[in-house]
């Protein structure tokens, strides 16, 4: 795991160190150590059963904590209730109130933590102008639309003035348009308010849009940690560079002259990779991972031809054949779209910049550093 991102100047506000989760004989977290910067916006991203809604349940207090600790700012939380880590938390499925009004659901909190009744108003006025929602304040969860009711839980969470914001999979019941406007707004209330926030998400765009860090899981580990773009360009093995976005995946000999390292993408062309690669970490082969984006048709590429291509809007997706493999590619349609034909005979460059290495026994990448 890689955690390039301890962002200075910043105390921690969430420390997980060595957690420990079991359902029985099941384990689902072993190990676990990671720490939140107060006021970033933190994403736990992963495929479903990885383990990140367990984690984010231990955080909030509804799981318990078999092994490690939990620290807000310091103090151990491990045996405090929910209801006294004074945390927002925000739904899968909202978990509004059917018979109380958006502006009923807001103050339940604040009447809970008995705040004075001339503040709570006031309150739930600002909470719900925040997220958009005062014109609707008096209608029942039941004659809103999804993206009004995620609005109403999420004014619910922030009216309290929570220490840390709990998201799970708050968008995933929206359609596609309100979930990009609702993911903007999301990410617009958080950085406005300065708040702590751990959002979980099995999408891969949506963290990308909304995260500071994001910390992707399987099977109850962090495979890595680090920014969007550092996790996107850089994965540190092969799960992250499949799960985050699309990417080719080419099984390449390696051969060595004079000191150099010299990846075959074909026959006839090939890539020096010494200054890129870790040479005690690479053996006969390795894996090339290279995103749509890396390839391009040149003339003086691999030698390729055409499967078929879908127009996606702004660019077309393309996939041909490169000796045993299938690649993808991309082309931005500017006017005109390039009709391609099915077996058309192209050449593939690759952009050296863009493409990344893996060992193929142990998935893990041979990159001399990690940016």
């Amino acid at each position: 795991m890689t955690d390039s991102a301890a962002t200075a100047g910043h105390a921690t506000a969430i420390s997980l160190k060595n957690l420990r989760k079991e359902y029985g004989d099941h384990v689902v977290i072993t190990d676990l150590s990671m720490e939140v910067q107060e006021g970033e916006f933190f994403t736990l991203l992963g495929p479903s059963g990885c383990g990140k809604t367990t984690l984010l349940r231990m955080i909030a207090g509804f799981n318990s904590v078999e092994g490690g600790t939990i620290s807000f700012n310091g103090q151990v939380i491990n045996n405090l209730a929910p209801a006294d880590r004074n945390i927002g938390m925000v739904f899968q499925n909202y978990a509004l109130f059917p018979q109380m009004t958006a502006a009923k659901n807001v103050a339940f909190g604040l009447e809970n933590r008995k705040v004075p009744k001339a503040e709570i108003g006031p309150r739930v006025d600002r909470a719900l102008a925040e997220v958009h929602m005062e014109q609707l304040r008096d209608r029942m969860p039941g004659m809103m639309s999804g993206g009004q009711q995620q609005r109403v839980a999420l004014a619910r969470a922030l009216v309290i003035s929570p220490a840390v914001l709990l998201m799970d999979e708050p968008l995933s019941n929206l359609d596609a348009k309100l979930r990009v406007e609702m993911r903007a707004t999301i990410r617009e209330i958080q950085h406005a308010a300065g708040i702590t926030c751990v959002y979980v998400t099995h999408d891969q765009e949506e963290a990308m849009s909304v995260s500071d860090r994001i910390a992707v899981m399987n099977d109850g580990v962090v495979q890595q940690l680090g920014t969007p773009p550092e996790i996107y360009h850089r994965p540190v093995n092969m799960f992250v560079a499949g799960f985050i976005g699309k990417t080719n995946t080419l099984t390449r000999p390696v051969s060595r002259a004079d000191g150099r390292i010299i990846v075959s993408l074909s026959d006839d062309v090939s890539q020096d990779v010494t200054d890129i690669v870790n040479s005690d970490a690479v053996g006969a082969t390795v894996v090339v991972s290279a995103r749509p984006e890396a390839l391009s048709v040149a003339d003086d590429g691999v030698a390729a031809h055409i499967i078929d291509q879908t127009f996606l809007g702004p660019q077309n997706q393309v996939r041909a054949q490169m000796g045993d493999d299938v690649v993808e590619f991309l082309e931005f349609s500017h006017g005109a779209t390039h009709s391609w034909k099915p077996g058309q005979a192209i050449r593939l460059a690759f952009d050296r910049s863009r493409l990344n290495y893996f060992d193929p026994d142990s998935s893990e990448s041979v990159m001399r550093s990690q940016p």
